[in-house]
């Protein structure tokens, strides 16, 4: 059931949504939180079926801001809320309001947005595309216990993690760290298997790919040794590299789908490690909506370490960029000075059991 609202205000927003569950016959509201999606005309569509299909794991009432530029000085001067009430099978399990929101109102956003928020709920802000450099000073991310960003949305996705840590409020997190959830869980998984001494890890993968920065950051800041980028074609992760004192430990993917683990001693092994959608990824983080400390950690490992002026430039004729995070995924060369830890003190850390599962 769809409903258009023209020229309208919240408080007739929240009668069509009331009218609404009578029509349908559901009037009992069964939502457990409120997901607001700021994001723009063009990536909307995305961003809305993504929280669509999310909400079969998590009813939610998802509401969507949009933004429209103004073209005329009067325009921009006037101010007109246009609203898209969506329920039953054209909202998923929960309700949908798109908000469009012309002139002066723009910058009132939170305004608009406040009443419409279920009462006692937690708030999830959700920026697909454009996020605010501090998304907790932002008048919607203010309002919100968990703010979501995409680093890998970015023009420059290595000074974007940069702005991200230097911002970071507890509760912020980002799709690029999501992405890497299955790879911490294996790679804690390996080294639980085995008792010795790790030396250092290379991480492989696309260049510029926040995901793979953030997951050398994680594994030095948790192992405490060398960590190099190295660069492949892709898709996304290609392999991680360790070398330990009982023999390499490797984990590569080079579909995009399915993994190999090989542990020295021990047989090659198949495991499961495909590239998610973004509605996975956005219905993992629903599940927990405390801050992420392990992500705080690992990102603030490479804050002063990371690119402030410019992205990196690519490598020689080789086309492979090997960098320590010791010195940042984004240094101008390794640094060889890293003190090494035991695989089952790493463990204890963080890459095995807690740190490894969001």
């Amino acid at each position: 059931m769809k409903t258009d609202l023209t020229d309208t205000t919240a408080s007739k927003i929240n009668k069509a949504l009331v009218q609404g569950r009578r029509a349908i016959g559901t009037p009992a509201v069964g939502m457990v939180l409120t997901l607001v999606i700021v994001t723009d005309e063009e990536n909307a569509y995305d961003a809305l079926r993504a929280a669509n299909d999310a909400s079969r794991e998590h009813p939610s009432r998802t509401l969507v801001v949009i933004k429209r530029v103004s073209r005329s000085p009067r325009e921009r001067t006037s101010s007109r809320l246009d609203a898209e009430v969506r329920l039953g099978a054209d909202a998923g399990t929960g309700e949908t309001v798109v908000l469009r929101l012309y002139g002066e109102v723009v910058n009132h956003a939170d305004s608009v947005v406040l009443p419409l928020l279920l009462p006692d709920a937690p708030v999830v802000v959700w920026w697909p595309v454009n996020a605010p450099l501090d998304p907790a000073e932002d008048p919607l991310g203010a309002l919100a216990q968990r703010r979501v960003t995409d680093s890998y949305t970015a023009e420059a996705p290595v000074r974007e993690l940069n702005a991200r840590a230097e911002a970071y409020t507890p509760g912020d997190t980002d799709l690029s760290w999501t992405r890497i959830t299955p790879w911490r869980s294996m790679l804690a998984a390996a080294l639980d298997q085995v008792t010795c001494e790790v030396n250092g890890v290379e991480v492989e993968g696309e260049e510029f790919n926040p995901s793979c920065e953030l997951l050398a950051m994680w594994l030095a800041d948790r192992l405490d040794v060398p960590v190099r980028r190295s660069l492949s074609s892709g898709p996304g992760l290609t392999a991680v590299r360790m070398d330990t004192s009982c023999g390499p430990i490797t984990l590569g993917r080079a579909d995009g789908s399915l993994a190999t683990l090989s542990i020295e001693g021990q047989p090659d092994r198949a495991v499961a490690l495909k590239r998610r959608d973004t509605s996975e990824l956005i219905a993992e983080e629903l599940r927990r909506l405390d801050p992420d400390d392990t992500y705080a950690s690992a990102l603030r490992y490479g804050v002063h370490r990371l690119t402030t002026a410019a992205e990196p430039e690519p490598a020689g004729e080789s086309g492979a960029q090997e960098l320590a995070a010791e010195g940042g995924p984004a240094a101008e060369a390794p640094v060889e000075t890293a003190a090494k830890a035991p695989a089952q003190k790493a463990a204890r850390k963080g890459p095995a059991r807690k740190a490894a599962a969001k």
